[in-house]
């Protein structure tokens, strides 16, 4: 009897090697860097301007993918960068201003993340994070959001196997640490592109405006004229211009008179005077899903948005001064004008962008 009870054990014992090796070897002992390219494909986009040093890979953006939709990275495990960030709201918050961990509201209006790779001017409404990995770690550490230590993130994310794995698969070894995080996030925020609205269709010969739609396009792109106003247009692509309907420039756009500007935006991060008032132009490419509007979210509606450019601008020493030219007329848009300039805003809206199950949740 103690002759099997030897061998049963002896059995036991072995299956448990086997097991833990077997265990060992599933999460880092045989995984290598897997470098397969990830295919970024941008249809009527221009050539991106990717970092060199963060090349794109397959398992890079997979681990990427994996991070933003992670709670663990948060403080008390209730929240994740897609929190804030939803891909039915083309990657942005329908709130005015996004709740933390702890119940305490942001300072300012979440940005919708969309074709990032086409961004050149720094990120965030003041452009505090000179590069986009530089940003994807901040609302981990910020009080009001996540609220979490790089370091407690680290150690999460060390206790579970799979992110070991990936870690190795995206960078050659398991070594978790702040910066190979933010390499990753920055990679799966550079693959999330939309190019698919109605709007890039037209332009590829796949679409037709309905009328409204083109007359709104047309105003869009016309300039501003006090003196013919049957020629006028809104003069939106004055600052809201190229494929990706943006021009990389902080600007002041009429928000506030001079006495009632209480965030001073890019003048925060430069110390300039001259850029007191200033945010980044964001893109329009869904905007009919990324409200409320203004790095305040102030305005709810499109409509409201076309009336403040329409008839209420306020002054102040940082206005643009292309839109301090059309204070006094206003841009003369009448009921039906406006109903245009709003239904072309919604043909920039690209469906297949909030449904791509490539950048939904993993888990």
């Amino acid at each position: 009897m103690k002759k099997w009870n030897r061998i049963l054990f002896a059995l036991l014992v072995v299956v448990i090697v086997f097991s833990c090796k077997k265990a060992l070897i599933e999460t880092t002992g045989t995984i290598e860097l897997d470098t397969t390219p990830y295919n970024l494909t941008y249809n009527t986009l221009p050539d991106p301007n990717l970092p060199g040093d963060n090349s794109l890979t397959v398992e890079k953006v997979k681990l990427g993918r994996m991070l933003f939709y992670e709670n663990l990275l948060s403080g008390d495990g209730s929240m994740s960068c897609a929190s804030c960030h939803n891909q039915q709201n083309a990657f942005s918050d329908t709130a005015r201003l996004s709740t933390g961990i702890d119940g305490l509201l942001g300072h300012r209006q979440a940005m919708a993340i969309v074709n990032m790779a086409w961004n050149d001017n720094e990120f965030f409404w003041d452009g505090r994070a000179h590069f986009l990995r530089d940003q994807a770690l901040k609302p981990i550490q910020d009080p009001l959001e996540m609220h979490e230590t790089l370091p407690n993130a680290i150690a999460k994310l060390e206790a579970k196997g799979r992110y070991r794995v990936q870690f190795t698969k995206a960078f050659g070894n398991d070594s978790i640490t702040s910066e190979r995080m933010a390499l990753a996030l920055e990679a799966f925020m550079f693959t999330l592109v939309s190019n698919q609205s109605k709007y890039d269709r037209y332009l590829t010969g796949n679409a037709t405006l309905s009328e409204s739609e083109e007359r709104g396009r047309a105003l869009f792109f016309a300039e501003y004229n006090p003196f013919f106003p049957e020629l006028s247009g809104a003069d939106c692509a004055h600052c809201h211009s190229g494929s990706n309907f943006e021009n990389d420039q902080y600007m002041n756009n009429g928000l506030d008179n001079e006495a009632q500007i209480s965030d001073i935006g890019r003048q925060a991060v430069t110390n300039s005077a001259a850029d007191k008032g200033k945010f980044k132009v964001p893109t329009l490419r869904n905007i009919a899903l990324t409200f409320p509007y203004m790095h305040d979210g102030r305005f709810r509606t499109l409509e409201e948005v076309v009336e403040h450019y329409n008839s209420d601008i306020h002054s102040s020493t940082t206005l643009e001064p292309q839109l301090a030219y059309t204070m006094p007329t206003g841009l003369m848009l009448n009921a039906q004008d406006k109903i245009d300039l709003v239904n072309f805003l919604k043909a920039l809206t690209d469906y297949q962008f909030i449904k791509n199950p490539a950048f939904g949740s993993p888990f």
